[in-house]
C-alpha cells in the first residue's frame, strides 16, 4: 500500500468559513499578533488571550468540513494516509481522516502551564481564568504561539520522508518551519501543490501545481489517484 503524505494550511479551512489571519477580513486586523498569539501576551493579559481562543472555538463549532476535507478522508480506502496540518481546527478529524499530526496545536484542547504533558480535550467550551489543571495551574490554549518551539516538526519531517505521493494544500509555503517540510519528500515522489494563489515552487522535481481551491481540485485529484 502506497503512502500519501498531505500538508495542509489555512486555505482548506477558509473554504469552510473559518476566518484566517491572512485574509483581508482576517483576525490580524482585529487583534495584533503580539496581543493574542505570543507567550508574552499570555503573561501580560491572559484574560484577553483566553477570550480570543474562546471566540475561535465558538466559531469552529458552527462550521463543517468541506469537499476538500472529505476527499482527503476518502484516500484512506486505498492508501496509507498521513495528514500534517498547520491548522488548529478539527475539520480533518470530523471529515473522517484518522492519522493527523497537528503542527501548531489544537483549538479543542488546553494544557497545563506547569506540565506540558497534561493536555485536556474540552471540545468547543470556553476556558476562563481560574480553571486549573490537576496540579493547580491555570489552563492555557494547546496552541503553538509565535516564538515557541514546534514540537511536532521532527516527527512531521520523518513522515514526509516516507511519501510515495505528496499533496500540499492551501498554504503559501511562507510560514516556517512548516514550509520547509516539502524539502523532505523523496525527489522521485509525485508532488501536487493545490492553492489558488500557489507560490512559485517550480524548482521542485516532479511537481504539479493546481491553482484552484481545495474544495474544487481535491475531489477530482482524489478520483484520479484512486484509479
Amino acid at each position: 500500500m502506497k503512502t500519501i503524505i498531505i500538508l495542509t494550511g489555512a486555505g482548506i479551512s477558509a473554504e469552510s468559513g473559518i476566518r484566517t489571519f491572512r485574509d483581508s477580513d482576517g483576525l490580524w486586523e482585529e487583534y495584533r499578533i503580539e496581543d493574542v498569539a505570543t507567550f508574552d501576551a499570555w503573561q501580560r493579559n491572559p484574560r484577553l488571550v483566553l477570550d480570543f481562543y474562546n471566540q475561535r472555538r465558538r466559531q469552529l463549532a458552527t462550521v463543517q468540513p468541506n469537499a476538500g476535507h472529505f476527499a482527503l478522508a476518502q484516500l484512506e480506502e486505498k492508501f496509507k494516509v498521513h495528514i500534517i496540518t498547520q491548522n488548529v481546527d478539527d475539520l480533518h478529524e470530523r471529515a473522517g481522516s484518522s492519522r493527523i499530526l497537528h503542527l501548531h496545536g489544537e483549538l479543542t484542547k488546553v494544557r497545563s502551564t506547569v506540565d506540558d504533558r497534561l493536555i485536556y480535550d474540552i471540545g468547543y467550551k470556553d476556558v476562563n481564568l481560574g480553571e486549573h489543571c490537576e496540579k493547580g495551574s491555570q489552563l492555557r490554549p494547546h496552541i503553538v504561539w509565535f516564538g515557541e518551539a514546534v514540537p511536532n516538526i521532527e516527527p512531521a519531517a520523518k513522515l514526509t520522508e516516507t511519501a510515495d505521493i505528496l499533496l500540499v494544500i492551501g498554504t503559501s509555503l511562507n510560514v516556517y518551519p512548516a514550509a520547509g517540510l516539502i524539502n523532505y519528500a523523496p525527489r522521485h515522489a509525485p508532488k501536487y501543490y493545490i492553492d489558488p494563489n500557489a507560490a512559485n515552487v517550480q524548482h521542485f522535481h516532479n511537481l504539479t501545481v493546481i491553482k484552484e481551491k481545495a474544495g474544487i481540485a481535491l475531489p477530482k485529484l482524489v478520483q484520479d489517484l484512486m484509479k
